[in-house]
């Protein structure tokens, strides 16, 4: 889990700095503002973690780093990831607790090599996977091809985790519990179930079967989710950052969906999300006094810089999201 995390002159983020994270966290502003761009950040220190090491691949854990920076931010040069401005640096660290953390840093000139400066951070066996907001289910095959075959840029590293993740069949046997009764409640949201047969994905409801591509895309979004629980890629030490949670989902299905989060947020999950909807921000917070849960919120400015706030102590923060909202209810009764 992380727990702290400091980030400065990288992208549209001049500073952001997290300090006691929770289990559920939440990243809100306009567009723009690297609510991606931090999201993207976070996912590429923990998934470079989990894939130095494993299997055959002997890289030194530079290059790991390097790689996957250059394949989520796709850009040919990784010192274009550094924010415009004389003399700036990129620096990023992030800690699992007191005693371990990340620490890497580039200037503008930087190519392909970025060598940490510090990383005590363990090996890591769980996953973490980066959901984005449209479906991949029914790109499956040219995400494929575009960025693991071919590797070209246009679909990023995220997106091709995320195929690679879903190709994993499903597992037999006894899932942890809160998965097991998550996956059913995600399965009653779209009355259904997807499959993932003779290379090809489907839509099963009942006896009838239909292609992915005739499939509502909130059916497909949810079932990434569900797949990912029945395949045991996502364990309880599993972290997952979600871009845009609302994304093609009716409200109803938006709360039901953040209840869910928030059981496998309670399994040991760890789960950042990045959201302009008011529905999102309103349900945490009521999950947040409902259960007496630190949710830390965070909040850009125009300059880049980002403050912390908690739900639960703090309440709706003060920002565009919430103001539009309550100007529009507002502006509802004065017509009466």
């Amino acid at each position: 889990m992380i727990e702290q995390f400091n980030i400065h002159n990288s992208g549209p983020i001049s500073q952001v700095e997290g300090r006691q994270l929770g289990k559920l966290n939440l990243f809100i502003g306009k567009n723009g503002c690297g609510k991606t761009w931090l999201l993207k950040m976070l996912y590429v220190v923990m998934r470079s973690q989990e894939e130095f090491g494993r299997g055959q691949d002997h890289r030194d854990f530079h290059d790991v780093l390097g790689d996957k920076l250059y394949w989520t931010f796709q850009s040919q040069h990784l010192g274009d990831l550094v924010r415009r401005g004389k003399g700036n640096r990129l620096e990023v660290s992030a800690g699992m607790d007191d005693a371990t953390e990340l620490i890497f840093g580039f200037g503008p000139d930087t190519n392909k090599q970025v060598k940490p400066s510090h990383n005590t951070l363990p090996l890591r066996q769980d996953n973490s996977i980066f959901l984005p907001p449209k479906e991949v289910l029914s790109l499956w095959h040219v995400i494929l091809k575009s960025a693991v075959q071919n590797r070209e840029f246009g679909y990023d590293a995220t997106y091709a985790d995320l195929v690679l993740a879903l190709q994993n069949p499903p597992q037999a046997g006894r899932n942890y519990d809160s998965f097991a009764k998550s996956r059913k409640q995600l399965e009653a949201m779209f009355q259904g179930r997807v499959l993932f047969e003779d290379q090809q994905w489907l839509y099963r409801q009942g006896n009838s079967r239909f292609s992915i591509h005739s499939t509502a895309e909130g059916i497909k979004k949810i079932a990434i989710l569900d797949t990912l629980l029945g395949n045991r890629f996502l364990t309880p030490g599993s972290v997952i950052f979600i871009d845009e949670p609302e994304s093609a989902l009716h409200p109803t299905a938006i709360v039901e969906l953040l209840d869910i989060l928030h059981m496998l947020a309670e399994q040991g999950m760890q789960i950042f999300m990045a959201t302009h909807s008011y529905y999102v921000v309103k349900k945490m917070l009521l999950i947040a006094h409902r259960n007496q849960l630190p949710i830390p919120c965070f909040i850009a400015n125009d300059e880049g810089i980002w403050q912390q706030s908690c739900l639960m102590r703090d309440g709706l923060p003060d920002n565009d999201i919430i103001n539009e909202s309550v100007r529009l209810f507002e502006q509802e009764f004065e017509g009466i």
